[in-house]
């Protein structure tokens, strides 16, 4: 949670130091916080006015697992309304999941309590994911809020979809 309103104080002295700034900026490139179910850092690439690519790192954990993952994206981005776009696309993603050892407790061929611990295990993950959002720039600052689904098919562990579980809100500065 440190490493949150750190970036979030910082995107925000950024946004103060650029209202005031005379230069234009091209905003082809952006950088930010990622924060959903897995909480990470995202840089985009914006090629044209309707491609772009991105790039996110993100880590989840809890008491039992633990994921790192390197997401990369190619996107079509399509105006909305004023300052709003929506996009799309499609990528993959390399990284690490992690099962933690953990405390557990087994009955005995004699039916008593046992304590033993879980075996830690950790292996590779691969997957193909896909992406769909909706976007905000901020007409006065350069700042892009976004909100997206990141739908991704893990062929390695469980080989399984996750739709929903991946739903991530975003907030890049561009320069």
């Amino acid at each position: 949670m440190k490493k949150a309103g750190a970036l979030l104080f910082s995107l925000g002295l950024a946004l103060f130091f650029s209202i005031h700034a005379q230069a234009q900026t091209s905003n082809q490139h952006s950088i930010g916080g990622r924060f959903g179910s897995s909480t990470g850092f995202t840089y985009r690439y914006t090629s044209d006015e309707q491609r772009a690519l991105e790039a996110i790192v993100s880590m989840q954990s809890n008491s039992k697992r633990a994921r790192f993952r390197l997401t990369g994206l190619y996107q079509y981005v399509k105006p909305l309304t004023g300052d709003f776009n929506w996009y799309y696309g499609f990528g993959g993603s390399i990284g690490s999941f992690k099962e933690k050892s953990y405390l557990m407790q087994t009955i005995d061929e004699n039916n008593n309590p046992v304590n033993a611990w879980s075996e830690e295990k950790t292996e590779l993950s691969l997957s193909i994911d896909g992406i769909v959002g909706i976007e905000y720039n901020i007409p006065t600052a350069p700042i892009s809020l976004s909100l997206d689904v990141k739908p991704y098919f893990d062929f390695l562990q469980e080989s399984t979809i996750k739709i929903f579980d991946p739903i991530g809100f975003s907030i890049r500065y561009k320069f």
